[in-house]
């Protein structure tokens, strides 16, 4: 399609941050152009589970999500240490969904609401007027930044990173086999998690994030005795890919009239299994205060989504690091099923967060007890905690 010389919002970066921010300025009337460097349909190393804040933030966006599109899931379920937990959503139920058909539809829908795409067109940088593509300059009155964790829009607009959690790698790979649970499972090691999402009447994806030592691509399930007994005789399909993951945060995520949506504004850890769902409550925040034309409103907004998913991440990586406090919870959440499903409403948002304090308490209590007994005085602590 060929990019017009002039336009009202400019967003770089096509991937679901992109697209989402592009239908949201669209629902308000403006002119939307979309450029990126690579060709769609853009594939992702990532988890392929949309929790059900996601797709209800989709389908604000005029994106309808159905069961003939993925596999629904009803809630999550953590393995480890010889536990298992289990929590249900209180309503709607998440949608596993490979990446690559969540991009084409959310292209198709772009398309459809006349939002202008370049593909295979890279930005080579800003210019007062708006960007510049080769030779040319196309004037625009906003620019979006969603170009991911490495954003050049963050860096050519000066908005450096304020805090870096570090980072952690992830895989991932399919399997034909058929979905043995309606939930995504996350299996736990130290320092390491498994995540199973259906994705297909006769597909899952597995994605392990953080770092075994030893661990090949082609043996993703082997340290997770539970996951490697369901996959003893499934077919992997297609290649292993890699990525990244981190939790990061700036200062700012808008400057004059540039503003920056999903990773490129920071970013969560993958634990929460929030991401998509963060960007796409993020692109109607901005859609918003695009509308009203005050950036600042998408600034505050934008912190303001940020604390539960940071919150929530920061909680769940010290479960990943500590054996101890993870053990503790993950007995805790088996034995009180119905406090985990609370907690997990509260996570995305279907119960205020206030009402965490109620159900977190006690599971807070065990791990008290549980980070005491590492240094030595954790049994009789924990047995008053309970």
């Amino acid at each position: 399609m060929v990019i017009p010389e002039e336009t009202d919002v400019f967003v770089v970066g096509g991937g679901p941050a992109g697209l989402a921010a592009a239908l949201a300025a669209r629902q308000r009337g403006f002119e939307v152009c979309v450029a990126d460097r690579a060709q769609p349909p853009i594939d992702k190393a990532c988890g392929e589970g949309l929790m059900p804040d996601g797709v209800a933030g989709l389908r604000r966006l005029g994106v309808v999500l159905d069961s003939g599109q993925g596999m629904p899931f009803h809630g999550i379920r953590f393995i480890g240490g010889g536990q298992t937990a289990e929590a249900v959503f209180p309503g709607e139920s998440g949608i596993g969904m490979r990446r690559t058909q969540l991009h084409r539809i959310l292209i198709e829908r772009a398309q459809a609401a006349g939002i202008v795409t370049a593909w295979q067109t890279q930005v080579m940088g800003l210019d007062p007027a708006g960007v510049r593509i080769g030779d040319r300059i196309i004037r625009c009155r906003w620019i979006i930044g969603a170009d991911g964790y490495l954003s050049r829009i963050r860096q050519w607009a000066g908005m450096e990173i304020l805090w870096d959690g570090g980072r952690r790698i992830g895989l991932r790979q399919h399997f034909r086999v058929k979905p043995w649970s309606d939930t995504v499972e996350v299996h736990w090691l130290q320092g390491c998690q498994a995540y199973v999402t259906p994705v297909g009447a006769d597909q899952v994806c597995v994605a392990v994030l953080g770092k075994v030592p030893g661990m090949s691509t082609t043996e993703l399930a082997i340290p997770f005795p539970v996951l490697a007994g369901h996959l003893a005789q499934a077919e992997p399909i297609g290649p292993v890919r890699g990525s990244f993951s981190a939790s990061t945060r700036l200062r700012w995520v808008t400057q004059g009239r540039i503003a920056l949506v999903g990773d490129a504004s920071g970013s969560v850890d993958a634990i929460t299994g929030e991401g998509l769902a963060l960007a796409f409550r993020q692109a109607e925040a901005l859609g918003a205060a695009l509308g009203a034309g005050d950036l600042g409103a998408y600034e505050a907004m934008h912190r303001r989504i940020g604390r539960m998913p940071l919150l929530m991440s920061r909680l769940l990586l010290l479960m990943n690091e500590r054996e101890g406090l993870r053990k503790a919870a993950l007995s805790a959440l088996a034995a009180r099923p119905h406090r985990f499903s609370r907690l997990l409403a509260a996570h995305i948002g279907a119960r205020h967060p206030a009402m965490m304090t109620l159900d977190a308490l006690p599971l807070a209590l065990d791990l008290f007890g549980a980070w005491a007994g590492e240094w030595g005085a954790g049994a009789s602590i924990a047995e008053t905690a309970r």
